[in-house]
């Protein structure tokens, strides 16, 4: 063998100018928890433009020259919600070649976590946007479905090493809301007993001094996120051991 050959590189000469024009866009499954009916909700739009106008879409849009994607995320998020630096984050990118009957569009999936209470009512309605419950989801367009399950899912594994509550409940709440949030995330039952024990000794709840009475006599105390270990939990990470 020669030293020419030996020492021959193999060749990849793909440059800018050989790039096929590609669409990216963001979609937001946007999380909400109604306290009082007790339910995780999505966050769903009547698509405005073809094709399939008319249908229930996810909330998105295009990534913009001069943005980054989460920065779309972001703004799409507050366009609709009127919220600011809320719960963000990137789940799955989507790039079947003939997932958008409109474009080629790669998509990048985000989920967030809003509380409902905080977002601006009227914004929502003039979007013709509405809250369905995460368990009656209807036919939603192109690939959407699919987005909303991986992102469930990806909810779910957080919320066991994650305090996510923090995102979706009041300021103060009880244990038997926080139970049912929980119930509502991961789509089953859990003892209550255990869950109360597991939650308090994670550390980062403060107790009160005041209680909910509105469905019992006894009643049930006020619960709050202890700031400080939210954020050292949310770094370093911890395990409920739920199922």
């Amino acid at each position: 063998m020669s030293e020419n050959s030996e020492n021959k590189v193999a060749q990849h000469n793909e440059t800018y100018k050989d790039g096929k024009p590609i669409l990216v866009a963001v979609d937001n499954v946007i999380f909400g928890f109604d306290p009082e009916e007790e339910k995780l909700k999505v966050l769903l739009f009547q698509r405005q433009v073809e094709p399939q106008a008319g249908n229930w879409s996810l909330i998105g849009s295009f990534v913009g020259p001069d943005e980054s994607a989460e920065f779309a995320a972001q703004r799409i998020l507050t366009k609709f919600t009127g919220l600011k630096d809320v719960y963000l984050e990137h789940f799955q990118s989507y790039s079947e070649v003939e997932r958008d009957p409109g474009a080629r569009v790669i998509s990048l999936g985000y989920y967030s976590l809003i509380r409902i209470d905080e977002q601006k009512d009227e914004l929502v309605k003039s979007f013709n946007a509405k809250w369905f419950n995460v368990d009656e989801i209807p036919d939603l367009v192109i690939d959407h479905n699919q987005m909303v399950e991986d992102a469930l899912h990806i909810l779910q594994d957080d919320s066991r090493r994650k305090p996510i509550g923090f995102n979706l409940l009041p300021e103060k709440f009880t244990i038997p809301k926080l139970l049912k949030l929980y119930q509502e995330i991961l789509q089953v039952e859990l003892d209550d007993r255990n869950f109360r024990k597991k939650i308090l000794s994670a550390g980062y709840l403060d107790r009160l001094d005041i209680k909910d009475k509105s469905s019992s006599k006894k009643g049930a105390y006020f619960y709050q996120f202890n700031v400080e270990k939210y954020f050292e939990l949310i770094q370093n990470g911890y395990n409920l051991l739920l199922p």
